[in-house]
């Protein structure tokens, strides 16, 4: 069986990563720690020098995430700096730059950056596409499931329970990962 570590504290990218990954059975195990967070316009930069970063640090096969934002009517800002973003000014704030703005189209994008020891990080990217709503609704998630509606679905994110939610993403960036392991070993 493969193994790989998961950079992150968060457990439901933990266990989200195990549901994928699992079934290739490539066992995912976890550590949190910092690295390095670089300042970039490109997620798949970010959590390329992490992943490197903690490879070496670990001397094993890792794999980092980072997520991004894009909202294309706002010429794709938050983008890598979303969490930061969603800090300052919210869900609110994202709605008030909106105002007026006749493209809502938006898409969360993640960055997978799989690094064996000594070697340089392959990236894997999976998009979710929807649109800003014109107002927060629903109960659920964080960030910007309350705003957010994903294609084909007629409310947002956070109308839906976690089960459901994780169920709405793309996910074929784990495919991928799961096979570039499986034929890199």
């Amino acid at each position: 069986m493969n193994k790989v570590i998961l950079v992150t504290g968060n457990m439901a990218k933990l266990i989200s990563a195990r549901q994928f990954l699992e079934p290739y059975r490539i066992e995912v195990d976890n550590v949190k720690m910092d690295t390095t967070e670089i300042q970039s316009n490109s997620i798949e930069d970010i959590a390329a020098f992490s992943a490197k970063e903690a490879s070496e640090t670990l001397k094993c096969c890792v794999l980092k995430n980072d997520t991004g934002f894009f909202i294309e009517g706002l010429g794709g800002f938050p983008g890598p700096y979303t969490h930061y973003v969603m800090e300052r000014i919210g869900t609110d704030g994202i709605l008030k730059l909106m105002k007026g703005v006749t493209n809502r189209k938006a898409y969360y994008k993640e960055a997978f950056a799989y690094c064996e020891y000594g070697k340089e990080p392959v990236i894997f990217t999976s998009i979710t596409s929807g649109k800003i709503a014109m107002r927060k609704s629903g109960k659920y998630g964080m960030r910007i499931d309350p705003i957010f509606i994903p294609d084909g679905y007629d409310k947002t994110m956070a109308h839906f329970n976690d089960e459901k939610r994780f169920k709405m993403w793309n996910t074929k960036a784990y495919d991928d990962i799961a096979k570039y392991i499986i034929n890199n070993k």
